[in-house]
């Protein structure tokens, strides 16, 4: 009896879990969903959690990654605006958006299609913009020519207009590699050198005209210094001229003090260092070293 019991709660929990499995589905945080009635997308589910639906046949769900996946466009050339052949590769990251959008118009949710279609909108996208744009916008010797974050937003906003109709939401779109054919390549570079030439001589000529500037104004503060130590060295010769006249007025009246200095300054200039001369005492102005009364014959002075 207590057997039969047992037997029967398990079979009542068995039963509950089956009839559980057949009307409830979970949506988790990675995913979105879709559920079909008779095959035709019905209810499109985009928030995570527990659902009710009807069993099959009558209901069905398909699920959906609703992270960000990652495409890469080919690598092949597009046309500028001026008419030059670049390669440029795209990659753009995208999720979906609507699941039942998705769902019908890629044969119930298949990636490979979705992958393939948004390959094309890339492509699209791509050569409307860069046709609209120069080549220097692209490849430049000169940073402020060069367009690459207007190009890319171009891009992303045409191909996300046209993803949003078939369910898809693109966050991203990039120029992950960018080219030139062989056919362009040397025509490119002799272009850029040309310019890079321009630029060399542009900067001489700066370079030649600040170096004149920073000439001339140089040579203005030299005759402006020459001209002030010359007025300045004019003044003092003024000045000593002027005072060595005071003197001569001063040795005219006494010409004895006048001959002192003199002998005084022509030994201090002769004794000015050691030295041994040998010397007649009696010659100016080492005449004033002899005692007066004393021997005058040669002695060395020193």
């Amino acid at each position: 009896m207590k057997n039969s019991r047992v037997n029967l709660i398990i079979g009542t929990l068995l039963l509950g879990l089956f009839l559980l499995l057949l009307f409830v589905f979970q949506v988790r945080q990675t995913e979105v969903a879709v559920v079909t009635t008779f095959g035709k997308a019905t209810r499109p589910i985009t928030e995570p959690g527990l659902y009710f639906k009807w069993p099959w046949p009558i209901q069905k769900v398909t699920k959906l990654d609703r992270r960000l996946q990652s495409l890469e466009g080919k690598f092949e050339e597009t046309l500028t605006l001026d008419q030059r052949n670049l390669l440029i590769m795209v990659f753009a990251g995208w999720r979906v958006a609507d699941p039942a959008l998705f769902y019908s118009r890629f044969n119930q949710g298949s990636l490979t299609e979705a992958e393939r279609s948004i390959e094309n909108i890339l492509r699209a996208a791509k050569r409307a913009a860069v046709g609209t744009h120069p080549f220097a916008h692209f490849i430049s010797a000169t940073a402020g020519e060069l367009k690459f974050d207007q190009i890319e937003k171009e891009i992303l906003d045409t191909a996300r207009k046209d993803a949003s109709a078939q369910g898809i939401e693109i966050e991203v779109a990039r120029i992950k590699r960018l080219g030139l054919p062989e056919s362009v390549t040397e025509k490119v570079f002799d272009r850029m050198r040309a310019e890079r030439n321009k630029e060399i001589e542009r900067l001489r000529a700066e370079g030649a005209e600040e170096a004149t500037k920073i000439k001339s104004a140089a040579d203005l503060e030299r005759d402006k210094l020459l001209a002030s130590a010359d007025a300045q060295a004019r003044r003092i010769r003024g000045e000593g001229e002027a005072e060595a006249a005071s003197s001569y007025g001063v040795f005219q009246q006494n010409p004895e003090l006048a001959v002192l200095i003199l002998k005084l300054d022509a030994l201090e200039a002769t004794l000015k260092e050691r030295a041994t001369l040998l010397l007649d005492p009696r010659t100016p102005p080492f005449d004033m070293l002899v005692t007066p009364g004393t021997d005058t014959k040669a002695k060395p002075a020193h």
